[in-house]
């Protein structure tokens, strides 16, 4: 049997019974909305329930960093967007605090030689490292057919181990998500190996740290109690490894489509909650008008391109030239989805935007920007009139409110942060900090 076949023949009860419930769930909970396209799966990679949750599991457990501190959720939480509401301070391209080139990037993890002992980064000393551009939507590419904010999640996934390639096309989910989990600022020791990766979950209880635990990841878990198992259910064999990871979560997040938004109530007529408001309605006319539609095409509201739209010095970080290696494409960056922007507190790769205000006035002609590379259809004229439904549209009419409300499939467990140390006192620190300023952001007060 292949290593990612169905489940065996003991698990075909089971695996009927959860076909069922996952058919039932869909036809409730999807019927609403089929604007959007349907996800696109890779044959060598098929949705199943046993290994949606088994995705659903790892992403959420913070035992799948070196540290314990760290995971693949902390920093795509789905009331915000899939994206982090907490940040913290990259110095830039010119290695210094404070100057314009500073970066909000997301925090990751203190430095760790391959024994696991903290020791002093040459830029944060002990203190957690913060990764040199801002969390991506983790939900917003699921179209993509490459992903990240400079596109190296590619299309073509290879086994990690073997190189022996296991998806030709449509695999960049599976390739994006191994990344974070042995790099060494967002969730590695240095050194830390694949081989050490699969041996620690073998003996790993499934989210041990977390509380809270969604129902199906609670029924997962009772059912197959430790990770070998979660792995066979899934797979057939309770063999672990790197490309069985990057299976299950790519699985997990194909079914997170966020597709009930007032805009898709309004569009589609499906009864799941309230259409646009007269005001988010004259946003949407606005937009659909305007080269923004061009870009954020709908109804995935992102064309999947990539673009530079003169936010920094090209140089400072030259994005889709790092995979391309064409000058043309310096500066160039994902074009993100805007599904959901409203629930986020920071914007763009950099982060150096607290309000979908800013952005606004950002591509306003007469906004100082640098012009070097510049895609085509920037800036924008947005005449002052159209501000107010521009952002109305965009904070609400594109968010739906089973993310904003953490909801059956965007649910999550809640995770567990350790204050035995100054480390993770810091880290704590700086959530607490970062939910207050958002807090105070949705209540419309000053940020200063």
């Amino acid at each position: 049997m292949s290593a990612f076949s169905s489940p065996n023949l003991g698990h075909r009860r089971l695996l009927a019974v959860l076909i069922v419930l996952a058919i039932s769930v869909l036809i409730t909970a999807g019927a609403s909305a089929q604007f959007v396209p349907p996800v696109p799966v890779p044959p060598a990679n098929p949705i199943t329930p046993q290994k949606a949750v088994l995705g659903k599991i790892l992403f959420w457990d913070q035992q799948l960093s070196s540290d314990h501190s760290t995971a693949c959720g902390t920093c795509h939480l789905t009331e915000f967007g899939g994206a982090d509401p907490v940040f913290g301070l990259h110095p830039g391209a010119d290695g210094a605090f404070g100057s314009p080139d500073d970066i909000h990037g997301s925090i990751g993890v203190v430095r760790r030689d391959p024994v696991g002992i903290p020791i002093s980064d040459p830029v944060f000393g002990f203190t957690p490292q913060v990764t040199d551009r801002a969390a991506p939507n983790f939900f917003g590419g699921l179209w993509d057919p490459e992903s990240l904010w400079d596109g190296r999640g590619s299309s073509r996934f290879d086994d990690p181990i073997t190189g022996v390639n296991l998806i030709p096309v449509g695999g960049a989910l599976e390739s994006q998500s191994l990344g974070p989990i042995l790099n060494t600022v967002e969730m590695a020791k240095d050194a830390r190996s694949w081989a050490s990766v699969t041996s620690h979950l073998a003996g790993t209880k499934p989210l041990a740290l977390a509380t809270a635990i969604p129902p199906d990841m609670t029924a997962a878990i009772a059912a197959n109690p430790t990770y070998p198992d979660l792995f066979n259910a899934a797979f057939g064999t309770p063999d672990i490894s790197p490309a069985r990871i990057a299976f299950a979560l790519a699985t997990y997040e194909r079914t997170l489509v966020a597709d009930q938004t007032p805009w898709d109530v309004s569009m589609t007529g499906a009864a799941t909650g309230p259409g646009l408001t007269p005001n988010q309605q004259a946003g949407w006319n606005f937009f659909q008008t305007s080269p923004c539609s061009g870009c954020h095409a709908p109804p995935l509201f992102s064309s999947g391109r990539f673009a530079s739209i003169g936010l920094r010095d090209i140089n400072d970080d030259i994005g889709r030239e790092l995979v391309t290696g064409l000058p043309f494409d310096r500066g160039h960056f994902k074009i993100p989805t805007l599904r959901n922007v409203g629930l986020k507190s920071t914007f763009m790769h950099t982060g150096e935007f607290l309000t979908l205000g800013d952005v606004v006035r950002f591509y306003q002609p007469g906004a100082p920007r640098f012009f070097a590379n510049l895609s085509p259809g920037v800036p924008v004229a947005i005449p002052t009139p159209a501000e107010g439904p521009l952002i109305d549209f965009l904070q609400n009419g594109l968010t739906d409110p089973r993310v904003a409300s953490a909801s059956f499939p965007f649910d999550r467990p809640t995770l567990y942060v350790p204050e035995v140390s100054m480390v993770q006192q810091i880290r704590v620190g700086s959530l607490c900090l970062a939910m207050l300023v958002v807090a105070r952001k949705r209540k419309g007060a000053s940020l200063l």
